[in-house]
């Protein structure tokens, strides 16, 4: 499904090398105007990431799961969108360790985050009934496919109610994040300018971030491993890394609310990968033709979920090695299920 396949391995490592530095560099660029964005128009760092930034990031992956299904590669399509949930919340851990002043979802602590974090295990928990039924169809497209979007278009209006008017506030501590609001700018007519910026450096994100995944493929077919495991591991990862970039970024600049939000906004964003997924797959409902791998990858994003979900509650200051016991779990988690899979793969 790729002219890439017939490519030496050196050569598509060299590109894979290649089209990451560009994502890198542009990546930056898009958080620093993202930033800004948040200060000068008031959205805030939480749903600036959550919204824009984390659908900015995941353009590529779901680009790579709607071609994979509308080429018939049902597993390829579904784990590539649920690994990708699963590696992205693993890179929040490794967010977590760069950040040295204290453990990250202490930091980072806001009524946006664990709104977005318990909206996450809802979408998520709407692909498990679906999995329970899967051959239920309207005009060939799963009934939990026309949910998904209702409901994520729903829980987008409600995360702007909960930046607007919060019923809670976290405790304030020295080490919480607080975020500036460069009033003098708000309405200004540089703001349009950042919007333009922002949307051209996100355009060569995920063009880059879709060209990596296509590199991928050919990597994990060369090493023999089933459909579902190349898009929970190869694709995924690689149509994931925007958003490790734009999170590491986020962190280095103090915008740790805009780190958090880019990965649990991303990761909400990547379950409508298999709701367009279903709508591009002419085979029948896409649930009921994926296999086991990708039913793992569910119940493991659901589970680091709840793990983060309780980190951001919990809020420890400082854990094993300067980060959160949920960074550590996660990371264990993650790193689990990659040995699990390739072994049973």
């Amino acid at each position: 499904m790729t002219d890439f396949g017939t490519w030496p391995l050196a050569w598509v490592i060299s590109a894979f090398t290649v089209v990451t530095a560009i994502i890198g560099w542009f990546g930056i660029k898009m958080t620093k105007t993202a930033r800004d964005l948040a200060q000068s128009t008031g959205l805030g760092e939480a749903l600036m990431g959550a919204v824009f930034i984390g659908a900015s990031t995941s353009l590529s992956g779901i680009t790579t799961s709607v071609s994979a299904a509308a080429s018939g590669y049902a597993e390829l399509a579904v784990s590539n969108g649920l690994g990708g949930i699963a590696a992205q919340t693993a890179f929040l851990a490794l967010a977590d360790i760069t950040y040295k002043r204290a453990n990250l979802e202490h930091a980072a602590a806001s009524a946006e985050n664990l709104f977005m974090s318990s909206f996450l295990l809802t979408l998520l928990a709407i692909h498990a009934l679906a999995l329970s039924v899967p051959t239920i169809s309207i005009f060939g497209v799963h009934p939990a496919t026309f949910v998904l979007i209702i409901i994520y278009i729903f829980g987008v209006h409600l995360l702007a109610r909960t930046h607007e008017t919060p019923m809670w506030l976290p405790k304030k501590t020295r080490d919480t994040s607080s975020e500036a609001e460069d009033k003098s700018r708000r309405h200004g007519n540089h703001i349009w300018k950042l919007w333009i910026r922002f949307t051209l450096y996100g355009t060569v994100v995920a063009l880059a971030g879709w060209s990596l995944a296509q590199l991928a493929i050919p990597l994990g077919e060369k090493s023999g491993l089933s459909d579902g495991i190349v898009g929970g591991i190869f694709t995924a990862v690689s149509t994931s890394i925007p958003e490790l970039v734009v999170a590491i970024t986020a962190v280095r600049m103090g915008a740790l609310n805009l780190a958090v939000g880019d990965i649990i906004g991303g990761n909400a964003f990547d379950t409508l990968f298999i709701a367009a997924s279903d709508i591009a797959y002419r085979e029948g409902p896409i649930y009921a033709d994926v296999s086991s791998a990708e039913q793992f990858w569910l119940a493991n994003s659901m589970l680091m979920t709840s793990v983060l979900l309780m980190g951001l509650i919990y809020r420890e200051r400082h854990g094993p090695g300067n980060i959160g016991f949920e960074s550590v779990v996660l990371l264990i988690l993650y790193l689990g299920g990659l040995v699990t899979l390739s072994l049973l793969g």
